[in-house]
């Protein structure tokens, strides 16, 4: 066990006895990485903080249930994932059609030389625009399999669909992207 483990644990266990210092500790530990994680599913930077924010007040409701199996952080997102999921649906349901789901384009530099850094830096921006201009559920997927990690049978239980119906929903999702990168090249 590493001391970052061993400290980790030791924050859980006073957070369980009530110290908001160690609160405010785990908090600030993890707070980027779980907003960044709402804001790639939900897509508004308000909700995200909300869905964060609101992660966080389960999480350290409910830390008596943490188990230890996997880590914290593993376990703390995947409430995050649970609850954007959730508010996203939430959304949709409330508003079919939403203006601000419209992306823009990165426009070319008009020649303007760019370091590698800044070329590979600019593919991935279009690559984020483009898998944010995807049907929503092909957004929402590749977003859980190729940036977060899950695996086809954690994304088919996130998102209430078959293993076979996830790779399909993958697969397609994928040779969307394809093809809308191909044509904005």
């Amino acid at each position: 066990m590493s001391h970052q483990d061993e400290h980790i644990d030791t924050l859980l266990q006073w957070c369980l006895e009530g110290k908001q210092s160690a609160q405010l500790e785990v908090y600030n530990r993890y707070y980027k990485a779980m907003y960044n994680t709402a804001l790639r599913i939900v897509k508004h930077t308000a909700e995200a903080e909300d869905v964060m924010q609101e992660s966080f007040l389960n999480a350290f409701m409910k830390l008596q249930t943490f188990k230890g199996e996997v880590t914290f952080g593993a376990w703390l997102k995947r409430i995050v994932v649970n609850n954007s999921i959730y508010h996203y649906r939430r959304r949709q349901k409330i508003n079919t059609a939403n203006l601000d789901d419209v992306m823009y384009k990165v426009e070319d530099n008009d020649g303007v030389d760019l370091d590698q850094s800044g070329y590979t830096e600019l593919k991935a921006q279009k690559v984020m625009e483009t898998m944010n201009s995807l049907k929503d559920n092909y957004r929402v997927s590749l977003t859980l399999h190729l940036i977060e990690g899950y695996d086809y049978e954690e994304i088919g239980e996130i998102m209430n669909m078959s293993y076979a119906n996830c790779r399909t929903t993958i697969s397609r999702a994928k040779e969307s992207l394809r093809k809308k990168l191909t044509v904005n090249v």
